[in-house]
């Protein structure tokens, strides 16, 4: 467990808290570039770490990200006229560029320089590998972009996807570094009835429900494996990357593999991004088909203004399944076909992570040995924020290369995780 004040360390990433401020030393996804599908295109609402802002695409293709509230009088751009280079207020006729800059005042003089002093907050925005990246940190810190392999494909081999999840960002990101759940939550009981994508390594999870996990730490976070017995005499080997500060490199088998990323929104909301992608090969129609279902990652979505607790607006990607409508559990299913009774994959994880709260008080924990991963995870995390609140800067944000690497899901009669990586490590390598 940790104590209320770590576990407030970990989970608060509002301007000026240890974890907001390491959030910030690094880009972070902010949107789907077909979220702003076109020049001139209508603004996007988002918040992002305690943030209101609003993004768009100005005449020349370029993305800006800017403060939600004009200047001015603090009227939302949400509202203005994206024309002509620049988003309007449509309060005034104030003009910001991409940049911040006012380019245009329409309600002063012609003569007057007063447009020259005056600008809205704008940040740093990439355009690349399928997502549009906001940086939030200090200007002269300003980082690498991560090379994740699935990031320098061609566009055709990925398939990448941001919805919401109701809880706070910790809950996801401890979520993907669970391997035991799997054997749990994700069992089917039929499998012709499976919804997601199955192999037959996968199955294992069902015969051995408590894995051997061992760790390494990395200089971009960790790698760990987990170990189950196939009743064969050899083991189903799930190896999985974590990722400063909040991404995940999924076990998987075969093409398509993927992972997710987990950015505050606030305290109680995060935006969840979820990547898919083939290395070797397009995308089939019948694998694009397959994950846009709903069956795994992303879920069954609605695109809706969503109101926070605090009555700002964003516009997201809400789940279909969700609290409201207790994740559409099917009792009947859960008693024959699978062990929650929920069909997707991702819809299970948030039936029980949002229903955990939209915080979780970790000092009520009991922790055991299948929980390696998450307290390593919670640890390098807490320690990274403590260290830069000391003036220690967090290097893997400048070592952009250190992201290409795989994650590995394999039978192997090797029993010692660093036997079976000197034997299979070549596989956790990205090849792009």
């Amino acid at each position: 467990m940790l104590s209320r004040e770590e576990n407030e360390l970990l989970t608060r990433t509002a301007p000026g808290t240890p974890m907001g401020d390491l959030f910030r030393r690094f880009w972070l996804p902010a949107l789907i570039p077909n979220e702003l599908p076109e020049p001139d295109c209508p603004p996007v609402r988002l918040r992002i770490l305690h943030e209101d802002l609003v993004a768009f695409r100005d005449t020349e293709g370029k993305v800006g990200i800017l403060d939600a509230l004009c200047p001015h009088k603090l009227a939302p751009l949400f509202f203005g006229r994206n024309e002509e280079c620049g988003l309007r207020c449509v309060y005034h006729g104030w003009k910001f560029d991409v940049d911040g800059n006012c380019v245009e005042m329409a309600n002063e003089p012609p003569d007057s320089a007063f447009k020259d002093k005056v600008k809205v907050k704008a940040y740093p925005v990439e355009e690349w590998g399928g997502l549009i990246w906001v940086y939030m940190g200090p200007a002269h810190l300003k980082p690498e972009l991560p090379q994740f392999e699935w990031g320098r494909v061609p566009e055709t081999h990925r398939h990448i996807a941001r919805w919401l999840q109701t809880t706070n960002w910790a809950q996801g990101m401890e979520g993907e570094i669970d391997t035991s759940h799997i054997s749990f939550l994700h069992r089917w009981m039929d499998q012709s009835q499976a919804p997601q994508r199955r192999n037959a390594q996968r199955n294992f999870s069902i015969v051995d429900g408590a894995p051997v996990l061992t760790l390494h730490q990395t200089d971009y976070g960790f790698v760990y494996g987990a170990r189950r017995n196939t009743g064969n005499g050899d083991y189903y080997w799930r190896v999985t990357q974590w990722l400063y500060p909040m991404w995940s490199v999924i076990a998987a088998q075969t093409w398509p593999i993927g992972g997710r990323a987990w950015v505050p929104i606030d305290d109680e909301n995060t935006n969840v991004f979820g990547y898919n992608y083939n290395a070797e090969a397009p995308l089939t129609e019948e694998q694009i088909t397959m994950i846009e279902s709903g069956r795994a990652f992303p879920p069954r979505t609605t695109r809706e203004r969503h109101m926070l607790a605090d009555g700002t607006v964003i516009d997201h990607n809400v789940g279909v399944a969700n609290k409201t409508n207790d994740f559409l559990i099917d009792r009947d299913m859960q008693r024959t076909v699978n062990f929650t009774g929920i069909w997707g994959v991702n819809e299970q994880d948030r039936g029980l992570q949002e229903g955990m709260g939209r915080i979780v008080d970790r000092t009520r924990e009991h922790l055991g040995t299948a929980d390696q991963a998450t307290i390593a995870g919670r640890r390098a995390l807490i320690r990274m924020a403590r260290d830069l609140q000391e003036g220690i800067e967090p290097a893997i944000a400048h070592e952009g290369h250190k992201y290409g690497v795989r994650s590995m899901d394999i039978v192997s009669p090797e029993g010692d995780f660093n036997r079976f990586m000197e034997v299979h490590g070549d596989a956790g390598k990205a090849k792009v």
